[in-house]
């Protein structure tokens, strides 16, 4: 397991602050999309992020990845490609 990098960093930081109590997994991917569209050498371009909150209850898929961007502000499209997002409240 690598050491994460300060774009991982920051991002865990921001969904600890948008989601008090939340479990979350957020991995980086970059490694596999090492020279493929979005790849830019930083070593810090794709992630995948699970994530549990029971504020997430009752909201529909779109919704809660629409939290999930919010929370995350300009890094999903400037900073990061590519962001995988599996957003769910406890119990599903």
């Amino acid at each position: 397991m690598s050491t994460p990098g300060p774009v991982q960093k920051e991002m865990e930081g921001l969904l600890t602050a948008a989601f008090p109590d939340a479990q979350f997994t957020l991995s980086n991917d970059s490694a596999k999309h090492h020279g493929h569209s979005g790849d830019d050498g930083s070593g810090e371009s794709h992630f995948s992020l699970n994530i549990e909150w029971a504020g997430f209850a009752g909201l529909n898929r779109v919704a809660r990845q629409r939290a999930v961007n919010k929370a995350l502000g300009d890094l999903p499209g400037q900073r990061v490609h590519a962001l995988a997002i599996r957003a769910t409240a406890p119990g599903e």
